[in-house]
């Protein structure tokens, strides 16, 4: 497990002083991701969202390492194709170091406009890792639903009202897509489990070929919840198994990292955030009713796959 007195005294490679919003989910995944390096070189990338626009506003940036700027849709390409050039640099003698790769895209670059771009990466075996901070929406350019959007919740493109309870679709599961790949690791982590998410983060810059970590991030505009209250409804989207703890190895290997001893209803998650304000209204029961539904089904299957 990670070390809090080893990580101190690394150094920050994503400065202070951004201009992200207080308390947004990506700077604190992008953070502890990073101290999964320890002293590695790294070389990132980030697709065009929130991140990237509210670290790299010219002429001033956050990070103190070398970064790649990438378009909405192929950051995996980007930053394998400097993983093959680093490769073939090395082999010719040119370069001596040893330097690691790491990709960042929210779930809009990632879920969507970017999966045929990090299918492609992962197919082909490319040493790095690629970290989906996923706030469930396309929060950058407007709060537009993304397929990794919960079911019922409102956005500006699948809005609650008379007709409609949001959006009706069951969210993705790119993490099992992922996994698909067959890839040496892949795991799902959250903010609020910060030594989970930096062992995780260790185990994946260790990882020899394609690693990845979904890991879900904070928004408070598009969530709609007072910022000093984020950390604690990431902890409870854990414990109401909406977003599950775990790793994959070699696509196959389940493993569960936190069972909650008590789990809690979706309902204790959902009142959290004013996005699902609406479902609790004279009406919505039968929707409160399938998203738990499918919640507890997700829960036990992933269970069955770990006792594999």
């Amino acid at each position: 497990m990670a070390n809090i007195k080893e990580l101190s005294k690394l150094p920050e490679r994503l400065s202070p002083g951004h201009r992200l919003c207080a308390g947004c989910g990506a700077s604190i995944v992008a953070r502890q991701v990073l101290m999964g390096a320890g002293e590695k070189d790294v070389v990132a990338g980030s697709a065009t969202g929130c991140f990237e626009v509210a670290t790299t506003i010219y002429p001033f940036t956050a990070w103190n390492i070398p970064f790649i700027h990438n378009a909405f849709e192929n950051v995996a390409a980007t930053i394998s194709g400097a993983e093959a050039a680093y490769k073939s640099l090395k082999r010719q003698g040119k370069i001596k170091k040893d330097i690691k790769f790491v990709a960042f895209g929210g779930d809009g670059g990632t879920y969507d406009i970017g999966l045929q771009s990090l299918s492609g990466a992962l197919e082909r075996g490319h040493n790095f890792v690629y970290v989906c901070y996923d706030n469930g929406a396309y929060m950058n350019t407007g709060i537009q639903r993304s397929s990794a959007t919960p079911t019922g919740a409102s956005t500006t493109t699948a809005p609650a009202g008379k007709e409609s309870f949001g959006k009706p679709q069951i969210r993705k599961d790119l993490t099992a897509i992922v996994a698909a790949h067959r890839i040496p690791y892949a795991a799902q982590a959250c903010v609020s489990h910060w030594n989970d998410l930096v062992t995780k983060a260790q185990k994946a810059f260790e990882t020899e070929g394609p690693a990845f970590l979904n890991v879900l991030a904070l928004c408070h505009r598009g969530w709609r919840y007072p910022q000093e209250e984020g950390i604690s409804i990431a902890k409870t989207a854990v414990d109401t198994c909406f977003w599950p703890l775990y790793e994959i190895i070699n696509g196959r290997e389940y493993k569960i990292n936190y069972k909650p001893k008590d789990k809690k209803p979706i309902t204790e998650w959902l009142r959290t955030q004013g996005r699902f304000k609406h479902l609790f209204k004279p009406g919505n029961e039968e929707v409160l009713s399938r998203i738990q539904s499918d919640i507890d089904a997700e829960w036990e299957y992933l269970n069955k796959r770990a006792e594999l």
